[in-house]
Order: structure tokens, then C-alpha cells, then sequence
């Protein structure tokens, strides 16, 4: 936000209107040269070559606008801008994301269960100002695409970029856990959450997800688990990202709804089921109900003043004019 410190000099712009007409309207300003022979009728010399007509009104464009940045510079020109600083630390979340081919499925209009989870994904992220927020992706392997930050933008370019089948066509959850747990362990955040959404049964991976979700557990960490899909068949349609050949075909496969209230139960958390854009969203908003902590917010001013950089334009604007006019167009009047 803008604002002005010594705003009454602003009246000041007022008199332009006379200092324009004493340089540029008044008779006998010394600007035209009046002929006395009577051939003439009163007529003066204009030039007929658009260069000199040009920087004449190069001229006279930098003048003005030096002297309004003068007066601008003399009522105290300041930027200022209010940050709002947290005086208590945020809770530390990952999402675990599966990123597996049957999570193409068409059934969560207008989109796909992939694409579907990745919007309620933002929308959350969105709503976690003070948060650290990290995602792990997993199919057949498991990968972290971004540690806990509160850098959220860079967190939502990282889930941008996650694609189907990128990690193979398995599903690990318990290696996917795993990493999650892995980089939470060290947080010193109040409260440490996993959030799981998922399609498909464990099928894939080192580790078992009832041995990973213990781990976290003892951790200290919560767990929530979400069952994507409506457990009819559906449309199946994705790009291998490897090779760019596209497969389609219908699914009518579900995932171990058990596994997943086990998981949630080790890790003092809820299992939910979505089975529909609409649902997951509101799983989500509960989610977020849920995982709130006490904000104690101080609003800081910074103030940054423009005068110093306004008068320096103004005199370079200003020198601009009286170089056109007496270097280039050869003025002696």
C-alpha cells in the first residue's frame, strides 16, 4: 500500500496549471519571434521536420514530469506493507499421496480419483497459513516430493508435477508410511500428522504398512487414512509417463478398507471413506477442523520511504529536458 507522509505539498500541483501557461501559452514569452513587416500578417515560423517537433515534446513530456515528481517527492511518498508474523509454531503434516495407475479412474466427476485428490490437496494447503506441509507420493515405490515447508507455493509446484505411474504400477503403502514417518521424526512441531489417500490394497514394498504405521506411532505421530473410490466400475484412462503410450480399460477393483481402519487406529487418527470429489473435499475440511492449534497472530508495519529514489528521477527528467533543448535542438532563448 501506498501512502503520502506530508500530503498537503500534494497541493502544490495545483500551480501547474499557471506554470504551464507562463512557459508554453503566454504572449511575448520569448518563444516565437514576431516579424514587423506587415507581408507577414502576424504569422510566425513553424518548423516542418517531425524529428525537432519530436524531441520538443520529448522535452517538454520530461520537464513536466520532473517537476510533478518533485512535488510528489515533497509530500513524503512510503510503501507500506503489513506482515503477519505467527508467535507460536504451526503443525508439521505430509500427505501421502497414491499416485498408481487405477487412481486414473474416472468415477469422481468432472476428473479423475488422481486429479480430484490433488485439487482437495491445495484447497487444504490453502487454508494451513502457519503450517509445514510436505508430500510423499508412492505406487510400486515411494518418493518425498517435498519435506514439511511453509513455503507452500514451492509445495504445490512439487504436487503439480507428481504424474500416474511415475513410481511403477504397485501399490506401497507401507514404504510410502515409512518415508513420511522418516522425515516427521525430527520435527519439533506440537503436532505431527500423515494423511493418506489411497485406492488400492498393499501390494508392493519392503515394509509392512501395519509395521510402518507402529513406527510412527511410537513417533508421536497421528495418522489419518482416506479409501478413494466408489467400488463400481469405472473408466480407466492414463498416460505412461515413461513411454507416452496411453491405456484404457475398466476397473472394478476397490482397496483393503480394513488395512486402512487398522492403520488409523495404530496411528490415534480416523479413517474416512470418499467416494466422490464432493465427499473427499469434506473429508478433508473435517481434517482441518480437527488438526487446529491455538494462533497467536502480531501484525508488523514496515515502512520503506520513496522520496530519495522520486527526487533522483525527477532531477534525471529534469537534466533530460535541458540536455534536448540546449544540446541537441541548440536553444538560446
Amino acid at each position: 500500500m501506498w501512502l503520502f507522509d506530508r500530503p498537503g505539498y500534494l497541493l502544490l500541483l495545483l500551480v501547474l496549471p499557471v506554470l504551464f501557461y507562463f512557459r508554453h501559452l503566454r504572449p511575448e514569452r520569448g518563444g516565437r519571434i514576431s516579424l514587423t513587416v506587415q507581408l507577414w500578417k502576424g504569422m510566425s515560423f513553424r518548423t516542418t521536420v517531425w524529428s525537432v517537433r519530436l524531441l520538443h515534446g520529448a522535452a517538454a513530456l520530461a520537464f513536466w514530469c520532473g517537476v510533478v515528481l518533485l512535488f510528489a517527492a515533497a509530500a513524503g511518498p512510503t510503501q507500506v506493507r503489513r506482515e503477519r508474523v505467527y508467535l507460536n509454531p504451526g503443525i508439521d503434516i505430509i500427505f501421502v499421496l497414491d499416485e498408481s495407475p487405477t487412481m486414473a479412474a474416472q468415477d469422481f466427476a468432472p476428473t479423475n480419483r488422481f486429479e480430484s485428490a490433488r485439487e482437495v490437496i491445495r484447497a487444504f494447503v490453502q487454508r494451513r497459513e502457519n503450517d509445514a506441509i510436505g508430500l510423499v507420493s508412492f505406487a510400486k515405490d515411494a518418493a518425498l516430493r517435498m519435506p514439511p515447508t511453509v513455503h507452500h507455493q514451492a509445495l504445490l509446484e512439487a504436487l503439480d508435477r507428481v504424474r500416474i505411474m511415475e513410481l511403477g504400477d504397485g501399490t506401497a503403502i507401507g514404504n510410502a508410511l515409512a518415508v513420511a514417518a522418516l522425515h516427521l521424526e525430527t520435527s519439533s512441531a506440537p503436532e505431527r500428522v500423515i494423511i493418506l489417500l489411497t485406492d488400492g490394497i498393499n501390494n508392493a514394498g519392503e515394509i509392512l504398512p501395519v509395521t510402518a504405521a507402529r513406527v510412527a506411532a511410537q513417533q508421536g505421530l497421528r495418522i489419518y487414512t482416506i479409501g478413494i473410490g466408489t467400488g463400481q466400475q469405472a473408466v480407466l484412462e492414463f498416460e505412461d509417463p515413461r513411454t507416452g503410450q496411453m491405456y484404457r480399460g475398466l476397473f472394478d477393483g476397490g482397496y483393503d478398507e480394513d488395512l486402512l481402519r487398522r492403520l488409523a487406529e495404530i496411528g490415534n487418527g480416523s479413517y474416512f471413506h470418499a467416494g466422490s470429489a464432493g465427499t473427499l473435499q469434506a473429508v478433508l475440511q473435517s481434517i482441518d477442523t480437527m488438526e487446529s492449534v491455538e494462533r497467536r497472530v502480531r501484525i508488523e508495519v514496515h515502512r520503506h520511504p520513496y522520496h530519495r529514489e522520486a527526487i533522483l528521477l525527477a532531477l534525471g527528467l529534469l537534466m533530460l529536458d535541458f540536455v534536448i533543448r540546449k544540446w541537441m535542438l541548440r536553444e538560446v532563448l
